[in-house]
């Protein structure tokens, strides 16, 4: 007899974890239209990629921002010789504005110095501050709120994600002697990210989570389902932190990796989806309402990412947090499939909460879309242990590891072998 799971769990706005709780379900084909018709040929994933696009615009992630009026950059500092000598620093802003005034995002650039072609650039936003990334004293620690601390300044500690001891890291030597670059800026300067309504917070998830940037996209429509969210907002801050990084005469541009952790591993995702000039995505332990998947309601699910999060998501996503199996007619795997034929590897890790197991499963699904273009899937044949990485292939790759959550240096490890270290 087959077991009985109710069509909605009466505790839907918990996290659950009891694996017996989980609803049948069916995932939807990355190679069917919506309307069923099977695809055809290769010539015509564009289109089926255009219609996946559009349904996470409109049901989950609202939709993309419009591309800026204006793309105005300047070099605000550079260094050469930092590093032992072996990098370069180079620090900018840019403005969506030809006069320069309104919203601005301030990049930090760490270049290989010694090196006789053009590098690519692995691309990421940060939690906390670029001046974080590097001890100098140079770099310029941003003037802006922050959900972090408890006075909501930004903390003036650098250098700190090259101490060992984090849960996430930023191992620059080792990126610049792989041949790469690294290029980030902090997200809150983007969208603060509140995380609660707390009045002392500035009007909270529903009104303060909707500056910074989106001061270019006029007032919102207070009933609108699908308008532009946060991590819309960041994943549009990452293309135009492409669009820096293909005016800059040392980078490589076409080769591209956009990555993140958590939230921002969200972000990357979300970017790599909508934007093809990104040639490789490792979205790192990103979890519910990035990689995992929704219908299994395991850990994170719709109900406590719109009660917790939902300036991270439309208004059009809560209509499906009672019984996603049975209601949501996508899930997570399609936007793994938009990706599809470019790299994509994603990377877990063992708490409950990110459902890593729901992660490899939208792998798998995911796989048939890079097989249908002509390259290799997902391999392997099964969930993979910690520290497995027999199912990473050339084009498309899931791994877990122990240890707690955040970007480290085996993560970081992955990422270089996963993109392909170059010769400087």
């Amino acid at each position: 007899m087959d077991r009985f799971v109710p069509d909605i769990r009466p505790d839907y706005r918990e996290a659950n974890y009891d694996a017996g709780k989980i609803a049948p379900y069916t995932l939807e084909d990355p190679l069917c239209f919506a309307d069923g018709t099977p695809l055809k040929s290769p010539d015509e994933w564009p289109r089926r990629r255009a219609e996946i696009l559009e349904i996470f615009a409109k049901e989950m992630y609202g939709q993309e921002p419009p591309p800026p009026d204006a793309f105005e950059y300047e070099l605000i500092e550079e260094k050469t010789g930092i590093l032992a000598g072996f990098g370069i620093r180079s620090q900018y802003r840019i403005w969506f504005r030809k006069d320069k005034t309104g919203p601005a995002i301030d990049w930090l650039l760490i270049r290989p110095r010694y090196t006789k072609k053009k590098v690519p650039v692995i691309l990421f936003l940060n939690f906390h501050g670029s001046h974080q990334m590097l001890p100098d004293p140079e770099v310029v620690i941003p003037e802006m709120w922050t959900h972090v601390t408890e006075d909501h300044r930004v903390s003036r500690e650098r250098g700190v994600m090259n101490r060992p001891d984090r849960n996430s890291v930023l191992p620059i030597g080792q990126i610049l002697c792989a041949g790469y670059a690294v290029m980030s800026a902090c997200y809150c300067q983007i969208s603060p990210d509140p995380c609660s309504d707390d009045p002392a917070r500035r009007g909270g998830q529903d009104d303060f989570a909707y500056t910074g940037v989106f001061d270019l996209w006029g007032k919102r429509e207070k009933d609108r389902q699908d308008d532009i969210t946060s991590l819309g907002a960041w994943a549009w801050a990452l293309s135009r932190g492409l669009d820096l990084a293909g005016r800059i005469p040392e980078i490589d541009a076409s080769r591209c990796v956009v990555t993140g952790v958590s939230r921002l591993g969200k972000a990357a995702l979300l970017a790599g989806a909508r934007d093809e000039r990104f040639a490789v995505c490792v979205p790192i332990q990103c979890g519910g309402g990035g990689a995992t998947l929704a219908k299994r309601d395991f850990g994170e699910n719709i109900a406590t990412e719109m009660s917790t999060f939902r300036h991270w998501y439309c208004k059009a996503y809560k209509k499906y947090e009672r019984n996603p199996a049975r209601t949501l007619t996508f899930d997570q795997h399609l936007l793994l499939a938009a990706l599809a034929p470019r790299k994509l590897l994603i990377g877990g890790f063992n708490d409950p909460w990110f459902d890593t197991e729901g992660e490899y499963l939208a792998c798998r699904a995911a796989s048939p879309a890079w097989e249908f273009l002509g390259k290799p899937g997902l391999p392997g044949n099964g969930y993979p242990e910690n520290f497995d990485i027999r199912a990473i292939g050339p084009y498309l790759g899931y791994y877990r590891r122990a240890e707690e959550h955040g970007m480290a240096d085996y993560d970081w490890r992955r990422l270089l072998k996963f993109a392909g270290e170059q010769e400087l």
